[in-house]
């Protein structure tokens, strides 16, 4: 078998075999093929595109080019969610001890991020001392004395997809639904879990911008679930402005301790709840996704979920104490209130331009090498369809720098379109995608 065949092959349109997408897989991934020809192929790829099957075969080839976690010895139906990642996205930590509350197992194979803030990793280190660095054995130990253990992705977990989505990203050709599905996928399958929820993003501060875009990948995952005998749920959500009112890592923290003690932002809860619901009706804790609503519920009522996150901090390290006295929280030394200009309703926040502002504050990391500062971020305190007065504050900036500060106030303002008269028609979710 030769790359060469493989390319002019796709490059005519025709559908690549499994045994020929597990050849060019395994052979990329031990360095056997050059990048030359495997750019050849992924542009081939991008314009000719894959079926179902290819890419099912494409992201089980990567799945099997390392590592897949057995996570056999966890009792019960272990279910997974995924974001696409957007802004202010802080569900895992509000989920994860709603769904581990109800008995339902949550083994976790998270990271850190490259963008706008921290990735879920790095919003959990807000607690002093919390560590993800743990054994196999202590790792399966949490999860079924806990039912809720959150560990850092290796370099093992689907290899092949790391290498694969760098050589993509310096050769355009990231912007392909196969392609983009099958990096997910492999990573979200080696990582062991019986079933899948998937949340995706739509709108300005996600990867995708149409709902058309968003439920095409939507269908691709779902298919790819499928394909390969894993239980896949897909909700496709707003990210036309940030999820609740936080974007910066301890904010987010405080965020989602406050949802879970009850008085949190509606449509951070709202999701929640879409996407929890959703997950106990996989694990067959649940017949339907409302009275799934109400057992997620009754777990901040009942302060079950506080309990339990206090439970899962306390397991991997960290220090739980924070959650009663959020004061304890980093702080950042400037809270600037931006004050609004234009009277008015906000018609439209520009997500992934607060996003960037925030990461220009330090909450984020512009390159691996970038250190995070947990302290910082932007808090909205006016949102779409809300009614502005001139002078009304419509968010704060929290950050360590003064002339940061003054930047980040200049830069919120611009991204605010307040008009006189404003319909807010943008729904927080679009639809759900199954598998049956």
């Amino acid at each position: 078998m030769r790359m060469y065949d493989l390319i002019l092959k796709k490059r005519n349109g025709k559908e690549l075999t499994k045994e020929e997408i597990d050849f060019f897989v395994n052979n990329y991934t031990n360095g056997n093929i050059p990048d030359y020809q495997v750019s050849a192929l992924m542009m081939a790829i991008f314009f000719q595109k894959m079926n179902s099957r290819e890419t099912s075969d494409l992201t089980m080839a990567m799945v099997n080019s390392g590592d897949i976690l057995d996570l056999s010895a966890i009792e019960g139906i272990k279910v997974d969610k995924h974001s696409t990642g957007g802004v202010g996205d802080t569900t895992t930590l509000v989920l994860g001890p709603m769904v581990a509350a109800l008995g339902i197992p949550i083994a976790k194979m998270s990271g850190r991020g490259l963008g706008h803030t921290g990735g879920t990793i790095d919003k959990l280190e807000t607690f002093k001392g919390f560590s993800v660095e743990m054994s196999n054995e202590e790792f399966i130990d949490n999860v079924n004395s806990i039912k809720l253990a959150v560990g850092g992705q290796t370099g093992d977990l689907a290899p092949a997809d790391k290498k694969l989505y760098a050589l993509r990203d310096v050769t355009a050709t990231v912007d392909n639904i196969s392609l983009i599905a099958s990096s997910i996928m492999s990573k979200k399958i080696a990582a062991g879990a019986d079933c899948i929820v998937l949340d995706v993003k739509v709108g300005d501060g996600a990867f995708m911008k149409t709902s058309d875009t968003a439920f095409e990948l939507a269908n691709e995952m779902v298919s790819i679930g499928r394909h390969v005998g894993r239980e896949t749920v897909a909700i496709i959500s707003d990210m036309d402005q940030p999820l609740g009112f936080a974007v910066g890592n301890a904010l987010e923290v405080l965020e989602a301790i406050d949802t879970l003690k009850g008085h949190g932002p509606a449509d951070l809860l709202d999701l929640c709840l879409a996407i929890g619901s959703q997950m106990v009706v996989l694990a067959n804790k649940a017949s339907d996704e409302e009275a799934a609503k109400a057992m997620l519920l009754n777990t901040i009522s009942s302060g079950s979920a506080l309990d339990k996150l206090k439970e899962f901090v306390t397991a991997q390290g960290g220090d739980a104490s924070i959650i009663d006295n959020t004061e304890k929280l980093p702080k950042a030394n400037y809270i600037v209130p931006v004050l609004s200009d234009k009277k008015g309703y906000v018609k439209k926040i520009n997500a992934e331009s607060i996003g960037l502002i925030a990461m220009d504050l330090g909450a984020g990391r512009a390159t691996k090498e970038s250190v995070i500062d947990l302290s910082v971020g932007i808090v909205l305190n006016k949102k779409r369809g809300d009614k502005v007065e001139v002078g009304d504050i419509i968010a704060y900036v929290h950050a360590n720098d003064k002339s940061k500060a003054d930047a980040a106030k200049y830069n919120i303002l611009n991204n605010y379109i307040i008009e006189e008269e404003v319909t807010d028609t943008i729904p927080l979710i679009y639809g759900v995608v199954k598998n049956n």
